[in-house]
């Protein structure tokens, strides 16, 4: 019998990559994206490349709401979720006192509200059947204080902390938690996040498409922690080598803007 699994933020990058991989071997897929036109388009592609079943669902998963909506649509299509990856999310570059705070509460609302709210709804049901799997999408940046981005690494910090801290609590139910901390990634994250002036871009971008595939291996083997490359795998201990200060000081200069 086929799993399930649902992908937010789907519609490109890092998800999109995942879905394509969950597709190929065979996955049913519940695609949740805000733009529906794109999710239409790779919900067909994969219909009729694989011959799997692909639900769509055009909508914001940071909507006050929406998660709960999404889980009691699929209740009622009678579509069993199997695996759950918690991908959307975004960024915000500059210093606390310049940036927008909409914008932050936005951020907070989908990497943080979304994500909890969404692993709380579908997590028990896998555990009540004994198997399943939850992938968060953390970040590399999880590991460390992030002056010029300091909302977008404290929420990929609560992922971090949250899936280890979760995996836990859950071990021995069958169902496995993980975090996908991949670093740098070619996507439209650079983007969206204004941090295209940062010193931090001119250095090594991993595609995402190896990303995902670490990613998504990782997870079938039921790892905890994913960090993707070996370079990303090193730079992950040194928070644990060097003063707090220290290392804040550090992201700081590879974060600042060029020229600075």
């Amino acid at each position: 019998m086929r799993k399930t699994v649902l992908i937010t933020g789907v519609s490109g990058g890092i998800g999109k990559e995942l879905a394509d991989r969950f597709a190929k071997d065979g996955h049913n897929i519940v695609l949740v994206a805000r733009s529906e036109g794109k999710i239409l388009e790779l919900a067909q592609e994969y219909q009729n490349k694989y011959g799997i079943q692909t639900t769509v669902i055009a909508k914001d998963v940071a909507a006050t709401g929406v998660p709960v909506e999404i889980f009691n649509e699929l209740k009622e299509k009678e579509i069993v979720v199997d695996y759950l990856v918690n991908n959307a999310g975004f960024g915000l570059f500059g210093t606390f006192m310049e940036t927008d705070m909409e914008q932050e509460i936005n951020m907070i609302d989908v990497n943080i509200k979304a994500l909890t709210v969404m692993t709380k709804l579908f997590l028990p049901e896998m555990i009540k059947r004994g198997h399943g799997g939850v992938l968060n999408v953390a970040s590399l940046v999880g590991f460390f204080p992030g002056p010029m981005m300091s909302v977008y690494y404290a929420t990929k910090a609560y992922v971090l902390s949250f899936t280890e801290a979760l995996e836990n609590e859950i071990s021995g139910t069958g169902v496995t938690v993980t975090a996908l901390c991949p670093g740098l990634t070619s996507t439209g994250f650079v983007d969206r996040s204004g941090m295209g002036a940062s010193k931090m871009v001119k250095g090594v971008i991993m595609e995402a498409s190896q990303v995902a595939e670490e990613g998504y291996r990782g997870f079938l083997r039921g790892q905890t922690l994913i960090m993707p490359g070996a370079r990303n795998r090193l730079i992950a201990f040194i928070p644990r080598l060097l003063p707090r200060k220290l290392m804040t000081r550090i992201i700081r200069f590879s974060q600042d803007r060029t020229g600075h």
